[in-house]
């Protein structure tokens, strides 16, 4: 099934999708929420990130062997974790905003998993327990800031820099889906999750071992090679196979 999360009025609702319609939702999805209200014509909805503001988004790096190399970065020998701040998050549907403080701001595709339930020090057989479903995410990167700074939060949470949506998808085997990243009609990255140098299952692990997962919490697992720069007035997509397409603009600040 595919659940997202729309604008009704000015409140926040979720919902589920069937077809062209959407039955809104009491609840998250994740929180056993139950139809609530007469179903609304999709397209005619105003999206907000599938995953609710005030969560963790927590991002896998240097997941996959061919995009460290295209880097020139080592392979890491454990998961290298590193967090957005909420703020990051944008719809599908919204603006990408280029900061004036970078001059090179990167796309990343990547496969997303939404935490269903809390967790805390979990093994990998909990995994099916634990995420609740998936949804595709950019990881937009100043990638001079990234450089010149050391530390990642400015480069990877400048507003707007975690597009993610439009739905959470469940029941779906994520260990081998076609990843693909499209700029202004033209593929730039296609990778496959099986790719993946830690699997989706010991990337959850690891990370509980660290810090609690809870509910609504977005996982990003890496990223395939073919990363570059974004310009203003470019369209950037995202298509994980099986899912609708993630769609958004590009603009400059001003």
């Amino acid at each position: 099934m595919n659940f997202l999360r729309f604008d009704d009025g000015g409140v926040p609702r979720y919902g589920r999708l069937d077809g062209e319609m959407v039955a809104p939702l009491e609840a998250a999805p994740w929180e056993g929420g139950e139809e609530a209200g007469r179903p609304l014509p999709y397209a005619g909805l105003t999206l907000l990130p599938p995953v609710p503001p005030g969560g963790k988004v927590l991002c896998i790096g240097r997941n996959y062997l061919a995009h460290a190399k295209e880097l020139g970065n080592e392979v890491p020998a454990e998961p290298l974790v590193f967090l957005k701040p909420s703020t990051s998050l944008l719809a599908h549907g919204g603006t990408v905003v280029l900061p004036p403080e970078s001059e090179r701001v990167d796309f990343e595709g990547e496969l997303a998993l939404v935490i269903g339930r809390r967790a805390r020090r979990v093994g990998r057989e909990a995994f099916a327990d634990v995420v609740f479903g998936i949804t595709p995410a950019l990881d937009i990167s100043a990638r001079d800031l990234q450089k010149k700074d050391g530390q990642w939060w400015r480069a990877k949470g400048f507003d707007t820099f975690c597009p993610c949506g439009p739905v959470v998808a469940t029941g779906v085997d994520a260990s081998d889906l076609g990843l693909r990243t499209i700029l202004d009609g033209a593929v730039k990255q296609d990778g496959r999750t099986s790719r993946m140098i830690f699997d989706l299952p010991a990337l959850v692990s690891w990370v509980s071992q660290a810090m609690t997962l809870e509910p609504g919490d977005l996982l990003l697992t890496g990223t395939p090679e073919g990363v570059g720069p974004l310009a203003p007035g470019q369209i950037l997509e995202l298509e994980i196979e099986g899912l609708p397409r993630l769609s958004v603009r590009v603009e400059k600040e001003v």
